[in-house]
């Protein structure tokens, strides 16, 4: 192994290190690097170490594929792929948006992948920041300037596009929801961040699929009680 490499808990995985280059450990046992310094090289694609249904985390320790953390990061990994599927619909400025959201979420998988830890790391943990947050916040302003107010709710639909986006909106709330409870849980320390993206996250997207029916003009409205 070269000077500098890291090898994820499992093995599939190493990050040759760069100069001045910190590395962390993403979703899925992946390395990453800050601003995309570090190289990820995938060594194996299976490795047995999870047969008995315990995983990896960033830091070495090992867990149920059950625990609250690893259903955290899965959750966003699920969500991840779904904001990939709406993708293939979208128009060139929407499209921009999901791309930057979607390195957004490794990060966020790789934040919630390393737990706090009393011992030292090696490297400098990837934290989600409130800046991501801060971004996604103006992507919505820019989005929502020329939606006409709701005068109900609206359900998923009314196009391919927007129903795609509802689906990633909904479980994005269900990765909101495990990462709450996860935060919940004293000795499980949750960056505030990390919540707060998820939670405009799920707002973006709900914006983002009224634009993608024609700003609005195609929504399929609740009618409460229409077929009672």
């Amino acid at each position: 192994m070269l000077p500098g490499a890291l090898v994820a808990p499992d093995g599939r995985t190493s990050a040759l290190q760069r100069p001045a280059a910190r590395e962390t450990p993403a979703s899925g046992g992946l390395f990453v690097g800050t601003r995309g310094q570090a190289v990820v090289k995938l060594n194996k694609i299976y490795t047995r170490t999870g047969d008995k249904g315990t995983t990896g985390l960033a830091n070495g320790e090992r867990r149920s594929k059950a625990d609250l953390r690893v259903e955290a990061y899965g959750c966003v990994d699920e969500t991840n792929a779904c904001v990939g599927l709406a993708r293939l619909h979208a128009d060139p400025q929407i499209d921009a948006m999901l791309a930057a959201i979607q390195n957004d979420l490794f990060d966020l998988g790789a934040d919630l992948a390393t737990p706090p830890s009393d011992k030292p790391l090696e490297y400098e943990p990837l934290r989600v920041v409130a800046s991501q947050v801060a971004r996604i916040e103006t992507d919505i302003d820019a989005l929502n300037a020329d939606l006409a107010p709701l005068t109900s709710f609206v359900l998923p639909g009314g196009s391919a596009f927007s129903a795609a986006l509802h689906l990633a909106r909904t479980v994005c709330r269900r990765a909101e929801r495990v990462t709450v409870a996860l935060a919940a849980i004293d000795s499980e320390k949750i960056s505030p961040e990390a919540v707060q993206y998820l939670n405009r996250l799920s707002d973006f997207l709900f914006v983002a699929s009224r634009v993608a029916n024609a700003n609005g003009a195609d929504d399929v409205l609740w009618v409460p009680g229409k077929n009672r």
